[in-house]
């Protein structure tokens, strides 16, 4: 083996033999991706370009989300213009990037909203756009921002938003809160420096307490779902994790997606995905970046995500399948 190189020294290829060679498989190198549930319209034209530049083939940003308003609480009229800003803006965004972008609409709870009956009269006619693939990002939120929604007002309003997702055949993306206490965040060495613009010392006391809120609004959302009889099948349970994972992959049919872009604040790692897909399979679970402009993440999340999926054991067919033909299913 060593007369192959002519070097001086021997170098590790020779000296190791040819059955240490790596061979990757090349098809991760160009991919094609989906990420279902982003706010990209909210980021820089430079990173929506590191999105078309790394694959993505196709996004859903979300329309209306956290209210970043002077007051609270927020006027209906402000969330339509949220909704109509990101539909004005798409056309270009599309144009310049040559992924194919659409919207999610929704109402967040993620502080009170006023007069929300006149947006729910309105959504169905948004959701009847064809730039519209989503009802979202919506769901259950143990504590809202500033000002507070009971969980009674909040279960009305899911349930007529899923009703409003079931007669538009759109899927439900589902926003599941974070629930914090005693992880150990990645990254987050001292606590002082927030990667969030979000003043978590405003927030209001939580509707959901106890142990796991994030289960808890889980299943709130499942049984909501069921009530308004949108089917499995149209629902995703964003900001997936190990502890919802047997709850959502077990008992229903609905999609579960993990958000990649910000593990310094979930805590959920390419690893954690990977060991959900080798328990459960890979038919029902998603990847997204969630990527905003009001917090630290990373552009690139998704495409590392990948390289990391086939490092920890996983099939090329396997990560397409997550990747691209899930998504590209849910989205038909």
């Amino acid at each position: 083996m060593t007369g192959r190189y002519p070097t001086k020294r021997p170098i590790d290829a020779a000296v190791a033999g040819s059955d240490t060679e790596f061979d990757p498989p090349a098809e991760l190198l160009s991919m094609p991706w989906i990420d279902i549930h982003n706010h990209a319209h909210t980021l820089s034209w430079g990173d929506r370009e590191k999105f078309a530049l790394s694959g993505c083939e196709q996004m859903v940003m979300m329309a209306a989300a956290y209210y970043w308003l002077p007051y609270k609480p927020v006027a209906a009229d402000d969330v339509r213009f949220l909704w109509d800003d990101a539909l004005n803006r798409l056309a270009q965004i599309r144009q310049s990037h040559l992924f194919d972008a659409k919207l999610g609409i929704g109402i967040h709870t993620g502080t009170r909203v006023k007069d929300v009956s006149e947006l729910l009269d309105l959504m169905p006619d948004y959701c009847a756009l064809d730039e519209v693939a989503a009802v979202g990002e919506i769901g259950i939120t143990a504590s809202q921002h500033v000002d507070g929604w009971r969980l009674a007002e909040q279960k009305e309003m899911m349930r007529r938003q899923f009703e409003i997702a079931r007669d538009a055949n759109l899927p439900a993306i589902v926003h599941t809160p974070a629930d914090l206490d005693g992880v150990d965040i990645p990254d987050r060495v001292r606590g002082g420096l927030p990667g969030y613009e979000l003043d978590l010392s405003m927030q209001q006391d939580p509707v959901l307490t106890g142990e796991n809120v994030k289960l808890q609004a889980t299943e709130l959302d499942i049984a909501l779902k069921d009530e308004a009889g949108l089917p499995d099948d149209q629902m995703v349970i964003s900001h997936g994790d190990q502890q919802i994972a047997p709850t959502v992959l077990e008992t229903t049919d609905c999609y579960l997606s993990f958000t990649v872009s910000y593990p310094w604040l979930l805590g959920v790692t390419a690893e954690d995905v990977a060991a959900v897909i080798k328990e459960y399979g890979s038919e029902r679970v998603l990847i997204e970046t969630d990527s905003a402009g009001i917090l630290r993440g990373d552009v690139f999340s998704f495409k590392r995500t990948l390289f990391e999926l086939y490092r920890h054991g996983l099939s090329e067919e396997t990560i397409k399948q997550v990747a691209y033909d899930n998504p590209k299913s849910l989205l038909s």
